[in-house]
């Protein structure tokens, strides 16, 4: 992340659970891309979804307060205030950049490091930060590998059922390969949402040494879908009516990617009404599912009938209903 992940939702260091959660489903209303067409609002999603997986996370989140924008880097076994002290002595200088993919390869520089800052040898501040790992004969000893990151995009409908992806991934893996690409299988669960990241252990950059590989990351993204628009795990779709149906009620099918389920469709119904279907959005494994709610559309014939147009003209003349006065 460029930016810092507390700056991004807008909350304190000290924010509880709940405070992320609220201040998350605030900025992804404005910055989803099915909303907002501005430009750069799709990067700025993304953004935030990565800043908000971080954070959600008590684990990375103990992490990134820890170690910051290198917590993904920086092996479990590094104390905190000695690798702070080395990035002092450095100037701050530790680290490459991550480097992110879209739908294929990604890999992130590892650390490097020359010569001394000052009178503080790196050589030596590094050996008291990685302890065990200590320094070999090649110089550093074990370095375990960096993680990756990239990309994988999953239908409304795969996400719903789950699926299984063959990714072409860049450098090496747990498998020892020296660079290049390699191919990995994937099984994508039922239930990811857009955003999520999924752990790949021993999936990511070829450690050193004998360190251990680092962990791959799959991002899902579901893209549009002309059907069905996600929030998160709820799914949205339009109802169209027909103004007698809007006006009598009826119980109407209305497909969902689990199937075809009935929704009731009160009587006096005007555009825009959401009614939701309990449980027919996206999966979850660990929790209660989605939901699915269908917009009412009102659409009228665009010819009628002879028989049409005089029904039609019979009840503006018994009606006293007016639709620019009502609420």
């Amino acid at each position: 992340m460029p930016r810092d992940a507390y700056e991004i939702l807008g909350v304190p260091r000290d924010a509880d659970q709940s405070e992320i959660q609220r201040a998350y489903r605030r900025l992804a209303r404005t910055l989803h891309p099915d909303i907002n067409k501005d430009p750069g609002a799709e990067d700025e999603f993304k953004e935030l979804s990565e800043a908000y997986d971080v954070l959600s996370d008590p684990e990375q989140r103990k992490r990134y307060d820890a170690f910051g924008q290198d917590f993904r880097r920086v092996a479990s076994d590094v104390d905190p205030d000695a690798y702070r002290r080395a990035r002092a002595a450095a100037g701050g200088g530790f680290g490459g950049g991550r480097a992110t993919s879209r739908g294929g390869a990604g890999a992130s520089q590892g650390f490097q490091y020359s010569g001394s800052v000052g009178d503080v040898d790196l050589e030596d501040l590094l050996g008291g930060i990685f302890g065990a790992r200590g320094r070999g004969a090649s110089g550093w000893g074990r370095v375990d590998g960096s993680d990756q990151e990239t990309e994988v995009e999953v239908t409304v409908e795969e996400a719903y059922t789950g699926t299984h992806r063959t990714l072409t991934i860049s450098g090496a893996g747990s498998n020892g390969d020296a660079g290049g690409q390699r191919t990995i299988d994937v099984d994508i669960p039922a239930g990811v949402v857009d955003g999520q990241r999924i752990r790949l252990r021993g999936q990511g950059g070829r450690g050193a040494g004998g360190g251990a590989a680092g962990d791959l990351y799959l991002v899902v993204r579901i893209p549009p879908h002309p059907r069905y628009r996600p929030d998160g795990r709820d799914l949205h779709v339009m109802l169209p009516l027909s103004p007698w149906e809007a006006a009598l009620g009826a119980s109407l099918p209305v497909e969902t990617p689990g199937g075809v389920a009935t929704v009731k469709v009160p009587a006096g119904t005007s555009s825009h009404r959401r009614l939701r279907l309990k449980g027919r959005g996206l999966p979850n494994a660990r929790g209660r599912p989605g939901d699915l709610y269908a917009e009412a559309q009102i659409k009228v014939p665009r010819s009628l009938s002879a028989q049409e147009r005089e029904l039609f003209e019979r009840l503006g003349e018994a009606s006293t209903f007016d639709p620019r006065s009502s609420p």
